[in-house]
C-alpha cells in the first residue's frame, strides 16, 4: 500500500474537525506496512497523537488497534534485514521490540534489575569497555586483578559469565555492588564512574505506543485544538485550584514504574521519578482528558532547602510529557517538557494547567523558568524559539537589561510578521531565569536572587572556618540544635538538619530570635523529613524572618569578598 495512507493520517492529525477522514484513514492503516524504519517512526507517532488527541471514540479505538501492531512491524523489518537505526533516535525511540542501550544511572539500573532482570544485559560491545572495567570488576571476581592490572585484551565477559552462574550479567553486577559495605551514594558514584552501558528490551506494555496510565475518562473532540492565543495563565491561576487525589502506596509504586519506563524508553531519566516515594504520589485531573501526576521524593533523596516534585502528564492515558517542580519560600521553579510526538498539541493549555497544579502543590506566589528551558546550553530550545513560548504567556526576564532587550525585540517583531529573532539574540535572552508573578500576590525574594547566592556564601564560611565540609556541617547542626533546644531527633530529622545546616550557619543572629520564631524554625526542620514536603513548604513560606536573615547574610558574605 502506498504512503497515501500515512499522508492522509498526518492530514487528519492536523485537522479538527476531521473525524470522518481520520476514521477512514485508520481503517486503511490496519493493512499498512511501513517500508522502512523512518516511515514506521512517522506512522507510529501519528497514530500515537491520534490516540492522545482523538476526534471521536472510534478514532481512539482504531488508533489503539493500529498501535498494537507496532511490534509486528519492527519484527518484519528486522527479518527483512532492514536497518532499524532510525528507531534509535531519542525523538522516536521506544517502539515495541526495539532495545534501549545507554549508561543507566545507579538508580535506574537497580530498578530495571529488580523489575526486568531477564530483559537487562551488559553491552559488551560498547567502546572503551576494558579500561573502565579493569578498575571495577576485580572487586567481585577472584584473581581477575592478576590480568586486569597489567594485561591487554582481558576477557572480562568470560570472567563475569564464569562468576555469575545462571544470574543475568547486569543483575549480578548490580547485586554485587549493592552488597559492598559502602553508603548507597558511594555505590552510585562507583557505578556511574564506570559509564557501563546496559541494553534493556522493554516489555511491550512499556513501549511508547502501548503504555497507558489510568485517565479520568476518555476525552474526544472534533473541535479545533486549543491554541496559545486562547490560553490565559492568569485566568487559570485565578480559577479554583486543581484538587489532588493521593494514590495508595501500591498505586503510587505502579505510577512511578510507569514514569521511569516512560523516561527510559526515550533515553531519559528524571531524579524525581528514580528516587520517587510511592507513598507520596498525587493525581490532578485538570480537564480535557488530562491527568497531571505529581511525585514526591523519598526522604533520603530530598534537597537540603528546596522541596522537589516530579510531574508526568497524561492525556487519555497516554504519557505526553514530564517535568519537575522545585520550590523554596515563595518561588517555585517549574520545568516543562512535551514529548516530541505531541509538540503540536495543546502545549500552552497544558502548561497553564501545570502552573495551576504547581501553585496548588507549593503555594508559590512567583513561578520561575530555568535558563536551560529557554536556551542556555540548550540549542534545541534556541531553534524552537522557546523563549517566546513563555514570553507570550506572560513571563518576564529576571534581569532588567534582558527585559529591556525583550521589549525592544517585541517591538521590532511587531513591525513585520515575517521577522524572526536571531539565534544570537535568543541566546542573550536565555541568560537569566524568567519569572511570572501570580496576580494579587507578592514574593519576598528579589528578582535577582539565586540559590547559588546561599551556596557560595556557605562555601565562603566553610573556607573561613578551616574545617572540612563534614566538620563544618556537623558544627553548624550542633549550634542550631543547641539554640533551638532540639532534643533527641529521629534519624531522618537528624539527616535533614545536617543537610540544611550549611545554610543555617549563615544565621549569625539566630540566638536573638524570639521564642516563636525559633519554635517555627524547629517545626520547619522536623517537617522536612515528614510524609511529604508540602507541609514543609507551607512552614517555609510562613517564616519571613528566616527568608530575610538568610538573604541579608548571603549579601553580607558576598560583599566581604
Amino acid at each position: 500500500m502506498s504512503n497515501d495512507v500515512l499522508e492522509t493520517l498526518e492530514s487528519a492529525r492536523r485537522r479538527h474537525p476531521g473525524a470522518r477522514e481520520a476514521e477512514v484513514a485508520l481503517r486503511a492503516a490496519a493493512s499498512f506496512e511501513p517500508r522502512d524504519a523512518a516511515t514506521l517512526a512517522r506512522f507510529h507517532d501519528t497514530l500515537l497523537f491520534l490516540r492522545a488527541y482523538p476526534h471521536s471514540p472510534r478514532v481512539l479505538a482504531l488508533a489503539d488497534e493500529a498501535l498494537a501492531r507496532s511490534g509486528e512491524h519492527v519484527e518484519r523489518l528486522a527479518e527483512a534485514s532492514a536497518s532499524l537505526a532510525d528507531l534509535d533516535d531519542p525523538s522516536v525511540a521506544g517502539l515495541a521490540g526495539v532495545p534501549i542501550a545507554m549508561p543507566f544511572s545507579w538508580a535506574a539500573a537497580s530498578w530495571l534489575a529488580r523489575r526486568d532482570p531477564l530483559r537487562l544485559r551488559v553491552d559488551w560491545d560498547a567502546e572503551d569497555l576494558p579500561d573502565r572495567l579493569a578498575a571495577f570488576l576485580p572487586r567481585f571476581i577472584p584473581l581477575l586483578e592478576e590480568q586486569a592490572r597489567v594485561d591487554a585484551n582481558v576477557p572480562f565477559r568470560d570472567y563475569v559469565d564464569a562468576a555469575r552462574g545462571a544470574e543475568p550479567d547486569a543483575a549480578w553486577l548490580l547485586r554485587r555492588l549493592a552488597a559492598l559495605p559502602l553508603p548507597e551514594p558511594l555505590q552510585a558514584e562507583l557505578w556511574e564512574a564506570t559509564g557501563l552501558q546496559l541494553v534493556w528490551t522493554p516489555r511491550p506494555s512499556d513501549s511508547r505506543g502501548l503504555a497507558r496510565l489510568p485517565p479520568p475518562s476518555s476525552f474526544c473532540s472534533d473541535s479545533p485544538l486549543l491554541s496559545r492565543r486562547e490560553v490565559s495563565v492568569a485566568a487559570e491561576l485565578a480559577g479554583p485550584p486543581p484538587r489532588p487525589v493521593r494514590l495508595s502506596r501500591p498505586e503510587g509504586a505502579a505510577l512511578l514504574d510507569a514514569a521511569r519506563a516512560a523516561m527510559a524508553v526515550r533515553y531519559r531519566e528524571l531524579p524525581a521519578f528514580s528516587a520517587g516515594d510511592p507513598s507520596s504520589v498525587f493525581r490532578f485531573d485538570v480537564g480535557r482528558g488530562v491527568s497531571i501526576f505529581v511525585t514526591g521524593l523519598a526522604r533520603d533523596a530530598r534537597l537540603p532547602l528546596r522541596a522537589g516534585f516530579g510531574t508526568l502528564f497524561a492525556r487519555n492515558g497516554v504519557s505526553v510529557g514530564y517535568g519537575d517542580l522545585h520550590a523554596a519560600f515563595s518561588r517555585a521553579d517549574v520545568s516543562f517538557n512535551v514529548f516530541y510526538a505531541f509538540r503540536d498539541g495543546e502545549s500552552a493549555w497544558l502548561y497553564a494547567r501545570l502552573l495551576a497544579v504547581c501553585r496548588a502543590v507549593t503555594g508559590a506566589t512567583q513561578l520561575s523558568v530555568d535558563p536551560y528551558q529557554v536556551g542556555l546550553g540548550n540549542e534545541e530550545a534556541i531553534s524552537s524559539g522557546a523563549f517566546w513560548f513563555y514570553r507570550k504567556l506572560g513571563f518576564r526576564s529576571s534581569d532588567p537589561a534582558l527585559e529591556l532587550l525583550a521589549s525592544r525585540e517585541e517591538s521590532r517583531l511587531a513591525d513585520s510578521a515575517s521577522r524572526r529573532t536571531s539565534p544570537p539574540t535568543l541566546r542573550r535572552l536565555a541568560a537569566a531565569p524568567l519569572l511570572y508573578d501570580v496576580p494579587g500576590e507578592t514574593c519576598g525574594l528579589p528578582d535577582t536572587f539565586h540559590l547559588r547566592d546561599l551556596g557560595l556564601a556557605a562555601a565562603r564560611r566553610m573556607a573561613a572556618s578551616g574545617l572540612s565540609a563534614e566538620a563544618f556541617r556537623t558544627r553548624a547542626a550542633l549550634r542550631v540544635a543547641r539554640l533551638l533546644g532540639l532534643g533527641s531527633l529521629t534519624p531522618p530529622s537528624r539527616e535533614a538538619l545536617l543537610r540544611l545546616a550549611p545554610a543555617l550557619a549563615l544565621l549569625d543572629n539566630l540566638a536573638s530570635w524570639s521564642p516563636v520564631e525559633k519554635q517555627a524554625l524547629s517545626a520547619l526542620l522536623l517537617s522536612k523529613s515528614g510524609k511529604d514536603e508540602r507541609a514543609y513548604l507551607r512552614l517555609l513560606r510562613n517564616h519571613p524572618r528566616l527568608e530575610q536573615d538568610l538573604l541579608k547574610s548571603a549579601v553580607a558574605t558576598t560583599s566581604q569578598e
